[in-house]
């Protein structure tokens, strides 16, 4: 059965039967930042995941599967066609041990990172671009969440500043349900870096609107023109807007409250799917007026 899952995908196999270095290896892009940094590498699993990264042209270190274990006719012609540089044959417990689900995979992948290159932050045909910026995340689930928003509601990218979760941690990419791979997403440290990328906005596209997010009584966000190039900025989940972006906002904004309601803002991915759903709401109206127009 080993022999026949290589022969089948003309792709060389390694089988690790031990905790080995192999197997280390794949225990440090789960479990450690450095290391996945230094290996340019992350883990991904679930099939939903794997069959979007495979759509939008990730490419593909390994792919991991169960020995002498019954494969779905979906994972055995994603190991038929998908090419990697080795393919992984693990025992069932070290596929479990591995798994993040309570039902093991039967197949996982490690897939190669993308460099941090903000020019593939581009708009959709021809429209004002829609970005978001996360200042810091702490949450991993809430970093999933905000990926997921984005391309459910057709934002152009997420920009990524200060020391946050990690953006290839496999509970982020797992909480996208697929959209990790169909958002681009990069990290911007340097405030240097941020600004050029604004320079180059407003070259392109004149006036941009950046949106600092606040729980303060500040402008409403529905009074908000969000037609314009806009940029999101979303402050991390327990301190809000570092100090060093408040400068690069344009204006500061809220989502109110009901002034019933106990609670003073949303959680960070609620309120930015707040925030995104009422500038598709606008950016919609204000074509079907032109259209009647």
């Amino acid at each position: 059965m080993i022999a026949g899952k290589g022969a089948e995908t003309g792709m060389k196999t390694q089988k690790i039967r031990s905790k080995d270095a192999a197997w280390q290896k794949l225990e440090v892009l789960k479990t450690n930042r450095n290391k996945r940094y230094r290996y340019f590498e992350f883990l991904v699993e679930g099939v939903r995941n794997l069959n979007e990264a495979e759509k939008n042209g990730w490419e593909f270190s390994s792919l991991l599967y169960p020995a002498d274990t019954p494969l779905s006719d979906w994972a055995r012609d994603f190991l038929r066609r998908v090419k990697t540089d080795v393919n992984l044959e693990l025992t069932p417990a070290l596929m479990k041990e591995l798994s993040e689900k309570e039902d093991t995979s039967e197949l996982m992948a490690v897939v190669k990172m993308r460099p941090d290159d903000p020019s593939v932050i581009r708009p959709k045909d021809g429209a004002a671009p829609l970005v978001a910026l996360f200042d810091r995340p702490s949450n991993k689930g809430n970093l999933g969440t905000i990926l997921r928003t984005l391309d459910a509601l057709g934002a152009d990218g997420l920009i990524l500043t200060g020391h946050g979760v990690d953006l290839y941690d496999p509970e982020v990419v797992g909480a996208t349900m697929g959209s990790f791979f169909r958002v681009p997403a990069v990290r911007i440290p340097r405030h240097e870096d941020l600004a050029a990328f604004f320079d180059g906005l407003r070259r392109e596209w004149g006036e941009i609107n950046i949106p600092g997010t606040t729980a303060h009584a500040e402008k409403p966000l529905w009074d908000c023109d969000l037609t314009r190039p806009t940029v999101f900025m979303i402050g991390c989940e327990t301190d809000g807007l570092s100090e060093g972006l408040r400068p690069f906002c344009t204006e500061m904004v809220t989502i109110p409250m009901a002034e019933s309601s106990s609670a003073s803002s949303f959680n960070v991915a609620c309120a930015a799917t707040v925030m995104f759903y009422e500038a598709v709401r606008q950016r919609a109206a204000k074509n079907e007026a032109g259209k009647e127009g």
